[in-house]
């Protein structure tokens, strides 16, 4: 009986053996468009306070020009981030350059003129050098002041407080002690008054500055008097200048305020 089971089971496999193989096979229909799914950046993209026809698409995105350049504040100018997908281009080729758009010629060298229509935000740079350790004479002071023409002759400690003052001029914290507006004050009046007589300084009169970074001459450009609540004068420059400041006699709401230009 056993042999009987087996030979009816080899009888099975073999019957399916002998199927043919086209049997087993199947096909699949192809694709009537090789493109399987059409990229969404060839739709225009619409939106309802545009236009109807205006497309928001990458189709007409644009690179901007580089900062700066004739061009680069004309509303529409640049290159086209993906040329091939402009409007039109896939019926005639690639779209030309932006050469064929004239835009206005511009001197890169020519002063700003409001026919240009376009406002520019200028900004002058600043020159600061600020107090450092290494910037310290051994006596503990940072620079020499002198005054040729009031006969004065003194050294320059940071602070402007009155222990300060009490040795000679002052150089106010946080403002520069080289490079564009160095800050210094002093008293008018006491046994330390290198101060009390810089308001008779007059136009072209010269100012001179010592520290440890070399020596640099000014000359004054204006003496004036201004609100002891006045900081306008103490604001970095990008010009190299020194700034003097010192009290007004009898008049506690007042400072006399001396500034003088590097001499070139």
């Amino acid at each position: 009986m056993k042999n009987l089971i087996t030979l009816a089971l080899a009888t099975v496999v073999c019957a399916l053996c002998a199927l043919p193989v086209s049997a087993l096979e199947y096909t699949v229909d192809a694709p009537d468009d090789y493109l399987f799914g059409r990229p969404t950046s060839m739709d225009e993209i619409h939106t309802e306070e545009e236009a109807p026809n205006s497309d928001h698409s990458k189709n007409v995105a644009l690179i901007p020009p580089g900062f700066g350049t004739p061009t680069s504040y004309l509303p529409g100018s640049g290159e086209y981030l993906t040329p091939n997908l402009v409007p039109g281009a896939l019926s005639g080729g690639l779209v030309p350059s932006l050469g064929a758009v004239n835009y206005p010629a511009v001197d890169a060298g020519a002063a700003y003129t409001p026919s240009m229509e376009v406002s520019y935000q200028s900004y002058t740079q600043t020159a600061y050098t600020a107090v450092t350790p290494d910037l310290y004479y051994s006596g503990g002071y940072l620079a020499t002041l002198k005054i040729p023409t009031l006969g004065v002759n003194v050294k320059v400690y940071e602070g402007t407080d009155s222990a300060t003052l009490a040795k000679g001029a002052g150089h106010f914290t946080g403002t520069s002690i080289w490079s564009g507006n160095v800050c210094v004050a002093g008293h008018n009046r006491g046994t330390n008054c290198y101060f009390g007589n810089i308001h008779t300084l007059n136009t072209g009169d010269r100012i001179a500055l010592t520290t440890k970074l070399g020596t640099r001459t000014y000359s004054v450009t204006s003496v004036k008097k201004i609100s002891e609540t006045d900081g306008t004068d103490t604001a970095s420059t990008s010009e190299n200048c020194i700034t003097l400041f010192t009290c007004v006699r009898d008049q506690s709401a007042y400072r006399w305020c001396v500034r003088a230009k590097e001499v070139m």
